[in-house]
């Protein structure tokens, strides 16, 4: 799975101005609410949900939040590089820059997991991150995530 598969560059956000965990996952929903067509509240709603069981700070600055919703025909996923980083509950309890959130309809059990540990994946690589960070092009972003290195084991 690529993950060019699952994001399109307009569905990146390469400079995200949020103060709060809250306010970047209402901007998400936001932009994945014109992406999928879906409810902005409803997309809201369910990531808000999924955060509640635990954080989905993944550490380094990462976070996948993500979630499983009825409407959704396929799984798609929004990016974000945030101006400044926000404090998230992370593991490892630093702020968070990078956020991407994954939306999966409701029967994609597999399927969304393994998009999960792709992003995972893709965003454990620190040449990818730093280059993510290094720019505010939405296109770059794209090909940066796109043609990340695979090897790195799960």
């Amino acid at each position: 799975m690529d993950l060019s598969d699952l994001i399109e560059v307009e569905a990146i956000v390469p400079a995200l101005k949020a103060n709060s965990k809250k306010q970047v996952l209402q901007l998400l929903s936001e932009k994945a609410a014109a992406v999928t067509g879906l409810s902005e509240r409803e997309i809201f709603d369910t990531i808000l949900q999924r955060e509640r069981l635990g954080s989905t700070g993944v550490g380094n600055g990462i976070a996948i939040p993500h979630g499983k919703l009825p409407g959704i025909k396929e799984i798609k996923g929004v990016f974000a590089r945030l101006e400044h980083p926000v404090e998230f509950d992370a593991l490892d309890d630093l702020p968070v820059d990078l956020v991407f959130l994954l939306l999966a309809p409701e029967g994609a059990g597999a399927d969304h997991l393994k998009a999960l540990s792709r992003i995972a994946r893709v965003l454990r690589d620190s040449d990818t991150t730093d280059k993510i960070r290094g720019t505010k092009d939405a296109t770059a972003i794209h090909t940066f995530l796109s043609q990340a290195p695979a090897s790195n084991a799960a």
